[in-house]
């Protein structure tokens, strides 16, 4: 008999992408901005978030600025953190700086941790 070895955890999809878009965004609530204390979905740096049919995941992103002193390693940081949910097959991180970030991308819990009501 030939026995095949399980699928590992990260490899197995959720029911739907929109279940898997939520995973995602509850991992990228884990990632902090080095420079204000607000997580990076909540900040507004996360610009779209694309699941293909094969669960590959690619992120758009931006930073507060293009001087961000973490502008070269933060993309890794945050496909690590994508590619550690249960479901994601890989991820690519795209920064673009159009449209510029802005404080009207803080979500309401953004704006409440910063004092910003």
């Amino acid at each position: 008999m030939n026995e095949t070895s399980p699928t590992p955890a990260s490899q197995l999809a959720p029911v739907s992408h929109a279940e898997l878009e939520e995973y995602i965004i509850d991992a990228l609530r884990n990632v902090y901005d080095p420079e204000i204390p607000v997580n990076i979905y909540d900040l507004g740096l996360i610009y779209d978030i694309e699941i293909a049919d094969d669960y590959k995941v690619h992120v758009v992103m931006t930073l507060t600025s293009p001087g961000c002193p973490v502008a070269q390693t933060f993309p890794d940081t945050v496909a690590a953190h994508v590619k550690s949910v249960p479901g994601v097959a890989d991820c690519t991180v795209e920064v673009t700086w159009d449209p510029p970030w802005s404080q009207e991308r803080l979500s309401e819990t953004a704006r409440l941790q910063l004092g910003l009501f």
